[in-house]
């Protein structure tokens, strides 16, 4: 997953982030790989952009952890997709992990306050 910048670089976001926001986005609902993406990016009003090389490893590791489980099913343009959806792990370890987020977005933001001389 990369953040959408001006110019060259590309960086990757903090390890164990898309985890966090593919739980967070199928907490929507059941969706296919695709849909996640475009979910994403559009609520990241375009800054985020997963690549398919990042999308399905994650989904992968999610799922062999017990954190969303996989169905195949017929998809809005007719073809057959797999099909991921939030398990109630998976909503325990989005809680935890929204949390652990939430503390660290705290700590940073107390570092990049302005220093007082």
């Amino acid at each position: 997953m990369t953040l959408k910048r001006r110019g060259p670089s590309q960086p990757e976001l903090l390890q164990g982030t898309l985890d966090m926001l593919v739980l967070q986005t199928l907490r929507l609902g059941p969706a296919h790989g695709y849909t996640i993406a475009q979910v994403i990016q559009r609520r990241s009003d375009e800054a985020l952009q997963v690549e398919q090389g990042s999308l399905y490893p994650a989904l992968n590791r999610l799922e062999d952890r017990g954190w969303i489980a996989s169905y195949w099913a017929t998809s809005e343009n007719n073809r057959r997709a797999r099909y991921y959806k939030l398990t109630a792990a998976g909503r325990r370890q989005l809680s935890e992990e929204a949390s652990r987020w939430q503390h660290m977005v705290r700590a940073i933001s107390r570092v990049m306050r302005p220093i007082e001389e």
